[in-house]
Formats: structure tokens, C-alpha cells, sequence
């Protein structure tokens, strides 16, 4: 990653060199150190603190000697005063506004990113606060005001549109890229519960890009900082609660989820009870949202990553996909239909044999349904030979459930192929159970028979309601 960032900036940099050795930079590599010194105590001369960050005079911002050639007790100190000189805050919303000084803090930005990377140099608790501040006052920031509607427009698909990009990103890139090895190659105990707080806010960004070095960071954090472990499960569990009740909206779903699947992976056994509510209340109920096929993929890998640590959890997530099953969004009938073969190839027979009454009731519906694509997937579930096989061990109780949809598409349905699929489940049952297929058919003939009663009764009745109200008009 830090050498597709360094790619992009070669060419700046090349014309900056010879920049500097036409005379133009007040500091060089081999320049010298007292006037290092001098230009480093006029840096801050007009720069003022604004809401714990710098505000520059691009006039007084100068770039520092070099971290690679200074004296090995004057690292430290350098170091110290490139951190703050990084803080300073400018206006990304406008290209054309304090160029220069944006050009020097991206090459020290890129410096910064160099030592944490290369160096062994042991850092100070001064330092390691420093570089926490320098991160804090460029990442902790309010979003840029969306661009997009939050209504969706007639004929225009808004998750197709490219996501909205922060201006400040050509910087931020560096910033986190500077603190995700610094935080992976230090020992940090400035972090605290509010900087994780605000960490985790910020995965609520439009950019993908950030969300992706902020899943990576949170990963680290959270694998080197043990006594905040409880705090961050909890506080991602107040995101999700809030996502699921209140707002369904956030940018972040997705890449909370993956952490969560590296963390759940690393669950001890048996597992905690507090890790099966954490399933129960936090990871089923977002099957509900309507923006599930956003982040269905991670969220299917955790519920996955349960049923192989315990089993008997099969039961329960089974159960709550029936709860939380889409009635008219067939996409994410799709989607759960994917879920539950999943699930299926890891259940045991005893933890099926207890919910596939529920279960296979709604597969009835989606048998029945008139969209071939949830019909064909429901149908495919007999192409798994796992499945399949706990089907028939169990085809006395699931065979007269899910019979009449497979009788009605034998007959009739309209798609091909849920036609034929239905036809080849049709004849698995009735070349292994006879006399049970037989019983079920014939039950179905006498349910359509019963229906075909009801439904003459009440076409007659309605015509005799219909020539009364006739009559009455008539009079």
C-alpha cells in the first residue's frame, strides 16, 4: 500500500528536487543545522490554536530538516516539531488556496510515514502523545455535507453513483497511513475510550477508502489494546441497535461486520453467553434492514463463524432468519435462501430436525412463489446432497409440508426451469417413499377438492348477492 502511495507522488516530487537545488528551499539534506534550528523556532510564529488544532500563515510554513540525516539525538526532537508542523489545518475545499503550504505538509506527511516504517528508533511518551495529536486533529473532523439526495430520484439508481470523496483525502491517505504502522509498531496507552469512540464514528464516512484504513486500524487496536476489547464490542453494538431501530443508515455496516468476523473467529470455546446474545440481539436482527445485500456477505461469515464454534446455534439462527424472512423484496428472499443452504451444510441432524418444521414451511412459500429466481433457489436446496439427505431421512414430516407447491409447479408454473427443478424433486419422493408420496397426493387432492367446494359456495353466494341488490333497483 505505501508504495502505490509514494507512486502517485513521484513526478511532484522529482520537480520539487529541482526546485531545491536551484536554491529556492531554505533547508536540504546536507544543509545546516543551526539553520535548521532558526527556521524551526519561526515556524509556529503565526500559526494560533483553533479548537485543538493549528491554523498556518503559509508565509511562516517551512519545511524541516530531514529525519534520515539528522544527528541521532536531534531525531526525537525533530520528530516532535514535524508532528506539529502537520497539524496545522487548511482549506481542501479550495484547490487554489495555500498551495505551497499544502505541498509541505504532504512531503512531510510522506517523510513522517518513511521513519515510522523504516526506523527502529525507540520513541518517548512525548513523542507517542504527539503523533496521537497530530492523527487526532486531521481524522476527528465533520463530514462534508452530502451531496446526494436522501430522497432516491424517479429513474435513478443512487447505489450505483460513485461515493462522495473527502477533498482532504490526498492528505488523510498519508495521516492514515501513518498511523496505522505507527500504531502497529508502537506501544500506545494514549488511546482511551473517547479516541476509540471517535474512531468508530468515523466509519460512518462516505469514502470507502477511509472506511477501509479505518477497519484495518480498528483491527490493530483492538488486537493490542485488550482492556478496551468489552468497549469496542459494546460501542459497535450501539451502532448496530441504532442502524437497525432507528435510522437504517450507515456507511460502515459492512466493514464493522469484518472485524467483527476476525474477532468472533477468535472466540474461545465454549462459547460465552454473552457472545450468544451478542448473535441472538445484535448480528440476527440485521437481517432486517432493506440495505442487507450491502453487507450480507460479512454478515453471513459471522452468523457462519457461530454455527462451527457450537453447533447447536444452528437451531437458533435458523429460527430468526424465519423470523426476520422478507415477505415481498425477492432479492433478499434470494439472499436468505443462500444463508440458509449455508446453514444447512453445518447443521447436525438433531439441531435440524427441531426448527425444520418452521423452516421448511417457508420454503413451501418460496416454492410457491410466481418469482422464478426465489422458486429456483428454494428448489436448489435439493441439489445439495447434504441437505438432500437430511431432507429424506426426514421426508415423513417435510414431504406433506412442502408437497402441494411442488405439485402446483409440476402443473403448472410458468418459468422452465422452477418446472423441471420441481419435477426432479417431485420424483426423488416418489422413488424413495412410495406409499408416502401416494398419501400426500391424495390429501391434496382432497384439500383442492375441499377448496374448489368452498370457492363454488362463494361465487354462488356473491351472484345471489349481485341479482338481489339487481332486484332492489329494479323495485
Amino acid at each position: 500500500m505505501i508504495k502505490r502511495i509514494f507512486g502517485k507522488k513521484n513526478n511532484k516530487q522529482q520537480q520539487k528536487k529541482k526546485k531545491s537545488e536551484g536554491g529556492n528551499r531554505r533547508f536540504n539534506n546536507g544543509g545546516n543545522e543551526e539553520a535548521g534550528k532558526n527556521s524551526t523556532e519561526k515556524l509556529f510564529q503565526d500559526h494560533r490554536i483553533i479548537n485543538g488544532t493549528l491554523s498556518a500563515s503559509p508565509s511562516s510554513y517551512e519545511l524541516l530538516p530531514s529525519l534520515k540525516n539528522a544527528p541521532f539525538s536531534d531525531k526525537e526532537s525533530l520528530f516532535i516539531r514535524k508532528l506539529k508542523m502537520c497539524c496545522v489545518a487548511f482549506d481542501f475545499s479550495d484547490p487554489s488556496k495555500d498551495v505551497r503550504g499544502k505541498e509541505m505538509k504532504e512531503q512531510t506527511l510522506i517523510e513522517l510515514v518513511e521513519f515510522v516504517s523504516r526506523s527502529d528508533f525507540e520513541l518517548s511518551e512525548t513523542a507517542k502523545n504527539e503523533a496521537v495529536r497530530m492523527v487526532s486533529a486531521n481524522i476527528f473532523r465533520e463530514f462534508h455535507p452530502q451531496l446526494r439526495a436522501e430522497k432516491p430520484v424517479d429513474g435513478v439508481d443512487l447505489d450505483e453513483e460513485e461515493p462522495a470523496a473527502d477533498p482532504a483525502w490526498p492528505h488523510l491517505e498519508f495521516v492514515y497511513e501513518f498511523f496505522l504502522r505507527f500504531v502497529t509498531s508502537a506501544e500506545l496507552a494514549t488511546i482511551d475510550r473517547t479516541f476509540v469512540l471517535k474512531l468508530l464514528d468515523l466509519f460512518d464516512s462516505e469514502d470507502p477508502r477511509e472506511r477501509d484504513y479505518l477497519k484495518t486500524i480498528l483491527h490493530r487496536v483492538y488486537g493490542k489494546f485488550m482492556p478496551h476489547r468489552p468497549f469496542i464490542r459494546k460501542a459497535i453494538n450501539d451502532v448496530f441497535y441504532d442502524f437497525v431501530y432507528e435510522s437504517e443508515k450507515h456507511n460502515g455496516v459492512a466493514e464493522f461486520l469484518e472485524v467483527l468476523g476476525s474477532i468472533i473467529n477468535g472466540f474461545s470455546l465454549p462459547l460465552k453467553e454473552e457472545h450468544k446474545l451478542f448473535l441472538d440481539r445484535t448480528l440476527m436482527p440485521l437481517h432486517k434492514p432493506k440495505g442487507l445485500a450491502t453487507y450480507h456477505q460479512p454478515l453471513s461469515y459471522c452468523v457462519l463463524q457461530f454455527v462451527e464454534k457450537d453447533g447447536k446455534l444452528a437451531d437458533i439462527i435458523l429460527r430468526r432468519l424465519v423470523k426476520y424472512w422478507p415477505v415481498a423484496n425477492s432479492s433478499k428472499q434470494v439472499l436468505f435462501l443462500n444463508e440458509v443452504e449455508e446453514v444447512l451444510e453445518m447443521t447436525q441432524p438433531a439441531e435440524f430436525q427441531r426448527c425444520m418444521v418452521p423452516l421448511f414451511r417457508q420454503i413451501s412459500r418460496c416454492l410457491s412463489s410466481l418469482h422464478f429466481q426465489v422458486a429456483e433457489r428454494a428448489l436448489l436446496l435439493w441439489s445439495n446432497e447434504r441437505v438432500e439427505n437430511m431432507i429424506k431421512i426426514n421426508r415423513k414430516v417435510i414431504l406433506p409440508i412442502v408437497f402441494p407447491s411442488l405439485e402446483r409447479n409440476a402443473r403448472q408454473h410458468w418459468n422452465h426451469a422452477v418446472h423441471g427443478l420441481s419435477l426432479n424433486a417431485r420424483r426423488i419422493f416418489q422413488e424413495l417413499d412410495p406409499d408416502l408420496f401416494g398419501a400426500c397426493r391424495m390429501k391434496f387432492q382432497e384439500d383442492e377438492a375441499r377448496e374448489g367446494g368452498i370457492r363454488e359456495k362463494r361465487e354462488t353466494m356473491w351472484r345471489r348477492v349481485e341479482e338481489l341488490a339487481k332486484n332492489r333497483v329494479e323495485l
